[in-house]
Order: structure tokens, then C-alpha cells, then sequence
């Protein structure tokens, strides 16, 4: 029988009798330990351990910190990704803020409390596992036509949209897309289209708010040729180009009346007749139309009509801004800021704490749209490994505003994890526990802590 897995924990410490101590506390782990540097970075490349607890005083400097911080640096420069625990009990205040400025995950202080340390231990492991989930997620992203392959969230809300999407796709019925400017209308009305029967069909989307009012028509209907003047081809309009496949009109609300009326025949008799011509031609083709503004009161103010809006929004689709998907802005911001590096600046490895922060704290008016651009800024602009707050161009978060203690902290990360957990489970309880590397019980009772709800 094999034997159970264990994950790989590295303990970078000079002191032999502390060495043997973590090794006895710490059995549920594959414990690996080096004293030096050059050890410690050798065992990094060989075996890649998730999590590290480095202490800063190591020789040929063990009063000091300059060789621990060396370590530090190089483990975050070979594998970003690693959670690195650092021990010191040299000017701990600073060396703290250095460290997690640095990079690291956390920061203890000597002398060394086991259960404590081994809390934050199991916390790094159950985040790093989180982390590597999201990257896979972030890869699948990058390669499946699915609707859900199409999107890169953690969010019950979103995940909400999705689930939806994917049972209306393979009906007929038109889908109408609400929500604000830069959500990603037209990400997920390519989503309906590429899960629906369709998918083998054009993808033919306009924006009826950028074509003047006088070329609308000819745009979505075509024209004959001599029609008016400059028509000097026979022209197929959006929708007929769209037969067989999936119209999708955005800023459907920007529609003139008159152009509404020729729309509405359309979806009652699925048949068009281009400016110039009498001759009816059939299109067969699904509608998806979005827009940010209120169509209900639109149709209030008499400048929508009521049984046009009936017609397009069979079924009805929410999608709620960046800041309403709970720990979607900073998911998001290292999947930008990855393929952006890949890109246009490899030296960036990843976000520091401060810009984590400053990101959480942001209201995101322009949503992923406003998001996305300011990752690919930052990335370009960005000097050093880690992508800062100033490289955002947003201001730092005061520290008034940050967790009042590390309890507080730790808290704040278990809920998050606990519910990106959930989201990604779809709310299984035993498959929630599986990703955080806990048992059922265990997330019971935390769920029971903190007061969370399935």
C-alpha cells in the first residue's frame, strides 16, 4: 500500500535542537531542512516545497538579517507562488515589515510558540492550494469554449450568471444582458452563443450606440444597390449576416423609435427587407442584447417600446459590477497581471501587499474593463518584482482602514478562502472541505464561527 501523501514543508533554520523539534511537530507534513542558504535554494529548485518558514539570522550572518532576506528574495524570484513564514527575533517590528513588504506570507516572532506557528502552517497551505486551483481555473479560461471557461471568477454571483447562461444557451429565447459599463456584456454574450446549439453559426455583434442614427438601418438591415447615395453594392445588413448564428446588439437602449418598429417586425416575423428592396428575406438567427441603462424607465418616458422590450428580454440577465463580486478584483488582477508579464514585462512576478490592498479597496466605476487597464499600465510601468499601489495609480489604503490585528487578518483570510471555497464547490460541502485541506467537521465549525451560510 502506498503510503498517504504528505505536502512538502521546508524549514530553513540553523539551530539543530529547534530543527529537531519542528521536525517531531510537524509529522503531517514531507518536513525538509536546510541551515544555509545555498542549501535552502537547492532544495527550492529540486523540490518545489509550497510553503517555507525561513528564519532571517542564518550563518555566515546569525545575528543579523541580511542572509535570511537574501533567502527570501531568491525563493520569491524562483517560485513567486510560495508561501514563505519568516522567524526572526532581530528587530522584529522592522524586520516584520520589511518581510511582508518583501513578500512573504507571514512573519513570526522568536522565541517560537509550535501550535501557533503551526496554525499559520496549515493557513499557507490552505491558501497556497486555493491559489493553485485559481491558476488552474485561470488556464482552462484560456482554452475551453464553455461559458464558465469564458470567465475567470471565484464570485457566488457570478458563478450565479454562468449557471444561468448555461441553461437558456441551448433554447431559442432571447437573452437580455443588464449591467454597468466594462462587466463583460459581450464576454458572456459570446458565452450564450458558444454554449448554444448555434456555436457553428457567426458571432455578429453591433453597438448601437456608436453608428450614427442615419446609418443604423442600413448597418443592421443592408441595402440594395442605387438605394441612396454611396450605395454602390448590394450590402447584407448585421442580422441577415447573422442567420444561422447569434446577433448580439449592444446598447440595445440607444435604438431611435422609428428603428425599433422595423426591429419588432423583424422578431415577430423573422423576416427582413433591405432599404432599397420589397423582396422578404427569412433569417434565422438568435438574439442577445445588452445595454447599461433602465429600460423600464425608458419605456415610462415613452422613448422604448414596451412590447419591443418584451420581445428582446424573454429572459433576463443581471450581471452585477466588479465590486459586487466578492474577492473577484484581486482573483482577476493576477490573472491580468500574468498574461500582461508574459507579454510585455517578465521581470513582474506579482502584486504586493499594498496594491492587494488597494485593489480590495477600490470602487471599480469602470469594472473589469477599468481593472484590466490598469493592470496592463502597472505591469508596463512597474520597476520592481511586485506591482505596487502607486503602480495602479491608486492611493494607498490607510492604515486605519486595514484588519485592527492579526486575528482580525486571519479572520478576514479565513472567510475569504471559506467562501471562494464554497463558490467553487458549488456550495458542497464535502468538496469545500477538500479544498481547504480540512475536514467536513472542521468547516462546519467555522462556518458556525463566523457565522457563513452555505
Amino acid at each position: 500500500m502506498n503510503a498517504p501523501f504528505k505536502p512538502r514543508l521546508l524549514i530553513v533554520e540553523d539551530d539543530e535542537g529547534l530543527q529537531r523539534q519542528l521536525r517531531w511537530a510537524y509529522e503531517d507534513y514531507e518536513v525538509l531542512v536546510a541551515s544555509d542558504r545555498n542549501a535552502a535554494i537547492n532544495i527550492v529548485r529540486a523540490e518545489e516545497p509550497p510553503v517555507v518558514t525561513l528564519d532571517l539570522g542564518l550563518p555566515p550572518d546569525p545575528d543579523g538579517t541580511t542572509e535570511g532576506f537574501a533567502v527570501l528574495e531568491t525563493i520569491l524570484a524562483l517560485k513567486p507562488e510560495t508561501k514563505v513564514i519568516v522567524a526572526s527575533g532581530h528587530g522584529a517590528r522592522e524586520s516584520a515589515l520589511k518581510a511582508i513588504a518583501s513578500g512573504a506570507y507571514d512573519f513570526y516572532q522568536k522565541p517560537v510558540d509550535i501550535d501557533q506557528l503551526g496554525l499559520i502552517v496549515r493557513r499557507a497551505f490552505q491558501l497556497h492550494g486555493i491559489e493553485t486551483e485559481n491558476r488552474k481555473l485561470e488556464e482552462k479560461a484560456g482554452d475551453d469554449r464553455t461559458v464558465l471557461g469564458t470567465m475567470i471568477t471565484a464570485a457566488p454571483e457570478m458563478l450565479k450568471v454562468a449557471r444561468t447562461i448555461e441553461r437558456v444557451a441551448n433554447t431559442n429565447v432571447s437573452v437580455m444582458l443588464l449591467g454597468a459599463s466594462g462587466t463583460g456584456k459581450e464576454l458572456l454574450a459570446r458565452g450564450v452563443h458558444a454554449a448554444s446549439r448555434r456555436s457553428g453559426g457567426a458571432f455578429v455583434a453591433i453597438n448601437c450606440a456608436a453608428i450614427p442614427e442615419n446609418l443604423l438601418e442600413a448597418e443592421l438591415f443592408g441595402y440594395e444597390k442605387g438605394a441612396f447615395t454611396g450605395a454602390i453594392k448590394t450590402t447584407e445588413g448585421k442580422i441577415e449576416l447573422a442567420h444561422g448564428g447569434t446577433l448580439f446588439l449592444d446598447e440595445v437602449g440607444d435604438i431611435p423609435l422609428p428603428l425599433q418598429v422595423k426591429l419588432l417586425r423583424f422578431l415577430q416575423e423573422r423576416v427582413i427587407e433591405r432599404i432599397g428592396s420589397r423582396k422578404a428575406i427569412a433569417v434565422d438567427t438568435r438574439i442577445v442584447c445588452a445595454t447599461h441603462q433602465d429600460l423600464p424607465e425608458m419605456i415610462k418616458a415613452g422613448s422604448f417600446r414596451e412590447d419591443l422590450y418584451y420581445r428582446l428580454a424573454e429572459v433576463v440577465v443581471r450581471i452585477p459590477s466588479l465590486a459586487e463580486r466578492h474577492g473577484d478584483a484581486a482573483l482577476l488582477a493576477k490573472h491580468f497581471l500574468h498574461r500582461f508579464a508574459r507579454e510585455m514585462n517578465p521581470h513582474v512576478k506579482g502584486l504586493a501587499p499594498g496594491a492587494l490592498a488597494a485593489i480590495a479597496a477600490w470602487p471599480w466605476p469602470g469594472n473589469v474593463r477599468e481593472l484590466e487597464n490598469r493592470m496592463k499600465r502597472a505591469v508596463i510601468m512597474a520597476d520592481a518584482k511586485l506591482v505596487t499601489a502607486e503602480d495602479l495609480d491608486l492611493a494607498p489604503v490607510a492604515d486605519d482602514a486595514l484588519p485592527v490585528n492579526l486575528k482580525a487578518a486571519r479572520e478576514q483570510a479565513d472567510r475569504r478562502a471559506i467562501r471562494q471555497a464554497l463558490a467553487r464547490s458549488d456550495n458542497n460541502i464535502s468538496g469545500a472541505a477538500k479544498l481547504l485541506g480540512i475536514s467536513r467537521p472542521t468547516l462546519y465549525d467555522l462556518l458556525k464561527q463566523y457565522e457563513l451560510q452555505p
